[in-house]
């Protein structure tokens, strides 16, 4: 099921992708974005493990985890998650490839694959501070539907440190 677009090549992540997404993860915690996700690991055992874990749902429509190649390269992927409405998406591509339209490309294919398995709405959330993952959303379709705090991390006395995450809704 391999979609191919004017640029890009998008198919299910495969086990050999683990060091791909590996250098991925490990660009992304080094962003000034990384704090508004939850932390990637980058231990070889657990890159192996997690990526296993997505390519063993290459048959699935519940969990899909998708590669997006530039040529041989995988420059970032895309999930959608199964829920009761729709999918929820998440997505991570390597700062390298910011700013070149490849994630708005490879979300548009990845559209027209869902709505022929009949889906009809994508959410997605992302911490509002991240202005070019909101400006991203918005250039694809999505509006802000509402908001919710969020934390993934604790500063050094222990507190919660929260920020103001977007929540957002595509119909398609």
């Amino acid at each position: 099921m391999p979609i191919k677009t004017e640029r890009l090549l998008i198919r299910r992540v495969l086990e050999k992708d683990r060091e791909s997404i590996k250098e991925i993860w490990e660009d992304f915690n080094s962003s000034e974005f990384s704090k508004y996700d939850r932390p990637h690991s980058t231990k070889d055992e657990e890159v192996a493990e997690r990526i296993s874990r997505w390519a063993k749902t290459a048959e699935s429509t519940e969990h899909m985890f998708f590669a997006v190649c530039l040529g041989e390269t995988v420059i970032g992927y895309i999930a959608f998650n199964k829920r009761e409405n729709g999918y929820e998406t998440g997505y991570c591509f390597h700062s390298k490839f910011h700013g070149k339209g490849f994630a708005k490309e490879s979300f548009a294919a990845l559209f027209e694959y869902l709505g022929t398995l009949g889906t009809t709405k994508i959410t997605a959330g992302t911490a509002l501070e991240n202005k070019p993952s909101v400006a991203l959303l918005k250039s694809l379709g999505f509006e802000q539907t509402g908001t919710e705090k969020i934390s993934f991390y604790k500063d050094s006395e222990g507190n919660d440190i929260v920020f103001e995450g977007g929540i957002f809704e595509l119909n398609i």
